[in-house]
């Protein structure tokens, strides 16, 4: 269906429909994840990254790539990187959820931590590729294959870090461990992967509805795409972490909740690589406005107050959540505020 030939409640009508689509396949995730970490043996933090932040991010991997395939460069870069902002805040508000002490005290990873650095490294490379030539190599700008090649030897060093920590965090009696609670290999293992793969597929589809709807919501309403992006597409498809966040919180697995937010945010880098090879035009990072690079230069920050939390490791801080927290919510909404009023 072409919905920019469609009434405009039909936008809003598909929109909905897929939002509620990825929340309940993301809260599904959390469960199926949780199981996988410990049948596995990976561990949670580098299943959260890997697994269920690859996963529960497919949706908006198929929004950006589906727009900008179409010509749509602000909503596809500000629909990836507006997705790490708001899910960086998300964790924000599993830490409210949470009342037996901070999250980040009480989710002590080294792998996170990891993640977390490895995060604003990438985070920067679209910022340094706007300000560079607008070269290209196969279509798109050779920054885009940076991209992917810091991402792999990243997670690499991450999974190293697990196998192979040479510090760790003090242990203090909140401080919940990765322990597996169930044997590994066995029959139930494959039945664990299918029922991800299923979920995987449906979240595929509903993400390239939910791009479509944006795509028309933009046409109608004269919203600029940045703010679509950035505040609809972006939230919505970002709901699977918000709903495996809390769940894996509710069940005590910390570290998954935590892990899962930032390999979410470190994949979701990998779209914005992604939607300048589908970007047909040249680079994507010189066909955007300003506002997508404000939105980075926000998750920046945001990426950095949370790393300090995890360092610091607050026990308990002001209405029990720590100063990060407190400082990621503020930090999201002034910029989200800011960039309404500059849109």
């Amino acid at each position: 269906m072409d919905l920019l030939a469609q009434p405009l409640w039909a936008a809003f009508a598909v929109f909905g429909v897929t939002v509620l689509v990825i929340a309940a396949a993301g809260t599904a995730m959390a469960q199926v994840a949780d199981r996988l970490a410990d049948r596995t043996g990976l561990g949670e933090a580098i299943t959260g990254g890997l697994l269920l932040g690859a996963s529960t991010s497919l949706s908006g991997f198929i929004t950006s790539v589906s727009t900008a395939w179409q010509g749509f460069p602000d909503l596809a870069l500000s629909n990836a990187v507006g997705g790490i902002a708001v899910q960086t805040a998300f964790l924000a508000v599993a830490d409210i959820t949470y009342r037996r002490a901070n999250l980040e005290h009480a989710a002590a990873s080294l792998t996170n931590l990891t993640q977390g650095a490895l995060l604003i490294g990438l985070l920067s490379i679209p910022l340094v590729a706007g300000l560079a030539p607008p070269v290209t190599l196969l279509g798109c700008h050779p920054a885009s294959f940076v991209i992917l090649i810091a991402y792999l030897f990243g997670m690499r060093l991450a999974s190293q870090t697990q196998k192979e920590p040479l510090w760790g965090p003090k242990q203090t009696e909140e401080t919940r461990t990765d322990v597996p609670e169930e044997p590994q290999g066995g029959r139930t293992l494959y039945v664990l992967a299918a029922r991800f793969a299923l979920l995987f597929v449906i979240v595929g589809f509903a993400g390239y509805a939910l791009g479509q709807a944006g795509i028309a919501i933009a046409g109608k309403t004269g919203l600029s795409e940045t703010i679509v992006g950035a505040l609809l597409t972006a939230v919505s498809t970002s709901l699977p972490e918000l709903v495996t966040t809390l769940a894996a919180v509710r069940r005590g697995a910390l570290t998954l909740a935590v892990g899962g937010i930032i390999g979410g945010n470190t994949f979701d880098v990998i779209l914005v690589a992604a939607s300048d090879i589908a970007y047909r035009d040249g680079s994507i990072y010189h066909a955007t406005s300003q506002q997508p690079a404000f939105i980075i230069a926000i998750t920046i920050m945001l990426t950095a107050v949370l790393l300090l939390g995890l360092l610091r490791r607050e026990k308990y801080g002001f209405a029990n959540i720590g100063f990060e927290s407190l400082l990621v919510l503020l930090i999201y909404l002034g910029g989200t505020a800011l960039l309404v009023v500059s849109g």
